[in-house]
């Protein structure tokens, strides 16, 4: 990717952005810094481009958590490392519990799972 941003037309531009975004992971920039604002911006191309072309599923929070691991090469047994639980991933994966709210949080930071897509279907009480 070039040292100018741009939109986010195809999967070239998609791909491109995220070797340079995942170039910052090992040594992020430092904040205030050109090269922090470069790869904020990033980031906020790559979750637009993301958003547009690979929709996340509303409907459900286990569909929602199913979909995020597998566009990101997840297992279950990440989503028990994030939880700190084997048996609490595969009751939510199994539908048997529901997500709590840090989880929601959790997810939504970790995972970049819109808190929307894990509240699910949820109706006022």
């Amino acid at each position: 990717m070039t040292d100018t941003l741009h939109i986010l037309r195809n999967e070239a531009d998609y791909r491109a952005a995220l070797g340079a975004y995942e170039a910052c992971f090992d040594k992020e920039p430092v904040p205030g810094t050109p090269e922090a604002d470069r790869f904020e911006l990033l980031g906020l191309l790559l979750a637009r481009y993301e958003e547009e072309r690979f929709p996340m599923p509303t409907s459900d929070p286990v569909e929602a958590i199913r979909f995020a691991m597998d566009r990101q090469g997840l297992q279950q047994s990440d989503l028990a490392e994030l939880l700190g639980s084997r048996s609490r991933a595969s009751e939510i994966l199994n539908g048997r519990r529901e997500l709590s709210l840090s989880q929601i949080r959790l997810l939504a930071k970790e995972w970049r799972i819109p808190a929307e897509a894990l509240l699910g279907d949820m109706q006022p009480a």
